[in-house]
């Protein structure tokens, strides 16, 4: 009872996508932590969850840690909230907090970390009689550190290691807590050029994000993939005149993952059980490799397992920002489609943000979704108490 207990607890917790969609081609690929996808921060967030090429900012060590570098300031620290299915269960949020230093005579690197923890709130289990049994409280934690360096006047290249803990044991030998290992590879672009009579700032980048071991929730017998990520963005940023600055981003998502092969047409129980073991024997690496050409569709499925999103930041005076952004996802690999909206204020010590999810697909559990972001700029804080 309790492995079926398990299953459908984690089902439940993972469930960030929109399972309208029907029929056989529905293929969504499966991943262990998908905590580790969501956009954690206010200003990405309310750009439809950019931030592959976006201009820099605190939270860069989610996106695209190689930005850090191109920061003016020489340290800072953010903390970040965000409440999750909210329309379906309470007690589910996100608890983010990242921070950079940039070091050296020359200010060429920069040092970064940040924590995440994922909380899915508290779940009672019952015995059989429906008589209280106990009560859990499955969370997700990583804990991750980067270096990032410009290695040319425009471009810089960062290395993100990680630790990832997941505990959604039921006190028992069937289950126990999960634990692994990745790394993120990023790099990142920044140049000017004029765009009629004003200088235009041109961002490319790039996050391919936990590369690393999968994860196990029983002892070993099983494994699953980490969400294995290639990011690719681009950002323009153009003043329109010395207050007014308009921004526009837009990144491109595929996980490196394998996509499962869909059942064939009458298969009995041992050829379903010899296609789950095939799947599950592939290794992690293998898995980043095999996940471009894999898919049973074809090409065309393998299309829809890229993920587009574009968005746009008004800013006025460095100082007060409006955004918007869409996020599209195929209807047949989860269906996440959705508007976002934010604002931004920001001093010479601190920067606070908002932003608000707006589901267009029907059911999506993420409809209404809240972010906050408070962010803090270390020089700011120094000069202010001197």
């Amino acid at each position: 009872m309790n492995r079926v207990t398990l299953a459908i607890l984690c089902c439940m917790f993972c469930a960030t996508v929109d399972f309208s969609a029907t029929g056989q081609e529905y293929n969504p690929i499966p991943v262990a932590l998908p905590s580790l996808q969501i956009a954690p921060d206010a200003r990405s967030g309310g750009m439809g969850d950019i931030g592959a090429a976006s201009m820099p900012d605190l939270y860069s060590q989610h996106w695209n840690a190689a930005k850090y570098p191109f920061l003016s300031s020489e340290a800072g620290v953010a903390f970040s909230y965000t409440p999750w299915l909210s329309k379906l269960v309470g007690g589910i949020h996100l608890l983010y907090s990242s921070g950079y230093w940039k070091f050296g005579n020359d200010n060429l690197n920069a040092i970064s970390a940040s924590v995440r923890y994922f909380s899915l709130g508290d779940v009672e289990f019952g015995t059989p009689s429906d008589e209280f049994w106990q009560t859990i409280s499955p969370h997700e934690f990583a804990f991750d550190m980067g270096y990032s360096r410009k290695l040319t006047e425009t471009f810089s290249g960062a290395v993100t290691l990680r630790y990832i803990h997941a505990d959604y044991s039921l006190g028992d030998d069937e289950t126990t807590p999960g634990n692994a290992f990745a790394a993120d590879i990023s790099g990142y672009n920044e140049s000017y050029f004029y765009m009629g009579s004003s200088e235009a700032l041109l961002g490319l980048g790039f996050n391919i994000s936990n590369i690393g071991t999968k994860i196990s929730y029983d002892g070993g017998n099983s494994s699953m993939f980490l969400p294995a990520n290639l990011r690719l963005g681009a950002s323009l940023a153009y003043p329109l005149d010395p207050k007014n600055r308009l921004s526009l981003s837009f990144d491109l998502n595929k996980l490196l993952v394998p996509t499962p092969q869909l059942p064939a047409e009458n298969e009995s129980d041992e050829e379903a059980q010899r296609r789950i073991d095939k799947y599950q024997s592939i290794s992690s690496i293998g898995g980043l490799f095999k996940s471009f050409g894999d898919a049973p569709g074809g090409f065309k499925e393998e299309m829809q397992e890229v993920i587009w999103s574009l968005g746009a930041e008004y800013r006025y005076d460095n100082r007060f920002s409006l955004r918007s952004g869409y996020y599209h996802e195929s209807e047949y690999k989860g269906n996440r489609r959705y508007f976002t909206f934010g604002v931004g204020f920001r001093s010479d010590i601190f920067q606070i943000d908002a932003a608000y999810l707006l589901s267009t697909a029907q059911s999506n559990p993420l409809d209404q979704t809240l972010r906050i972001s408070l962010g803090f700029d270390v020089e700011g804080i120094r000069n202010l108490i001197r």
